[in-house]
């Protein structure tokens, strides 16, 4: 019948569509709705400009919150932005993202060590932790937050887009949000109902990535070889996204690992470390 839902997906089409292969022996034919979901999910840029519930909206940031964090510290903060000035400000820094501007809803996760120094400011205690490790452990924490809101708003039928591009302009962030010392931009985060349905990046191969008892890179140039050649094959990278095409050219075959070797040859936000420094965050 034509109301009859499509088939779900089976782990080969998931595996297929996620690495371009075969699943490996011994993983179940059927995949839990939950699991297919990740397995199959996709970022969505284009967005209908409906708006999201507030209800629904702090749904998902309760879920957000629920995700791990490092001995229950909780060093994130999730900032909203609904004023249309900042929002308008923030979309004029990213015009090759308009994504930014359409989508009904932007946040930006962010490391917060502020709050934990504030702790010690309240109970009359020393903070001995002002540190790398302390930075990593605040940057870890609102990763964790951010992919745990990612996942519960695709759940609920919204599409989701990271955007890492908001510390291009780290500095003008930082004033735009009246970020105080101690707190970071991890990344902005666009979110609405879907107006396209994305595609699935095919990812590298478990083999290069999962490692057991000892980490073990020795077999990578040939599994980066052929997860290249499926990559292409299946989405080949335009020459508009061919990376510092200025430098190295627009070549015909230009795979994944050409492009990151590209990417990583140039430096990018060099000047990260310093914002750091200026807000008060330690990395020694």
């Amino acid at each position: 019948m034509a109301d009859d839902p499509p088939p779900a997906p089976t782990t080969a089409q998931l595996w297929d569509a996620r690495f371009g292969l075969a699943p490996p022996d011994g993983v179940p034919e059927a995949v839990p709705p939950a699991l297919a979901r990740i397995l199959g999910r996709r970022t969505i840029r284009r967005l209908k400009p409906d708006p999201i519930p507030d209800g629904l909206l702090a749904l998902l940031l309760a879920c957000a919150q629920s995700a791990p964090a490092k001995s229950d510290l909780q060093q994130y903060s999730i900032l909203v932005v609904k004023d249309p000035a900042r929002r308008a400000a923030i979309a004029s820094w990213l015009p090759a993202q308009p994504w930014v501007a359409e989508a009904p809803v932007f946040l930006v996760f962010l490391g917060d060590m502020r709050r934990g120094r504030r702790m010690g400011e309240l109970r009359g205690r020393p903070n001995a932790n002002d540190n790398a490790d302390s930075f990593m452990n605040a940057a870890v924490d609102a990763g964790l937050a951010m992919e745990t809101f990612l996942l519960a708003s695709e759940a609920a039928g919204l599409g989701c887009c990271c955007i890492s591009m908001v510390r291009n302009r780290i500095d003008d962030l930082a004033a735009l949000l009246e970020l105080p010392d101690g707190v970071f931009p991890i990344a902005g985060f666009c979110l609405g109902w879907p107006a396209a349905e994305g595609r699935v990046s095919m990812r590298l191969p478990p083999a290069a990535v999962v490692h057991v008892d000892r980490y073990d890179d020795a077999a990578l140039p040939e599994l980066i070889e052929a997860y290249d050649r499926r990559r292409h094959a299946r989405a080949p990278v335009a020459p508009a996204s061919q990376r510092h095409g200025e430098r190295y050219g627009i070549v015909d075959y230009c795979p994944w690992s050409e492009n990151v070797a590209r990417q990583l040859s140039v430096p990018e936000r060099a000047g990260f470390r310093d914002f750091l420094a200026r807000h008060a965050i330690a990395l020694g």
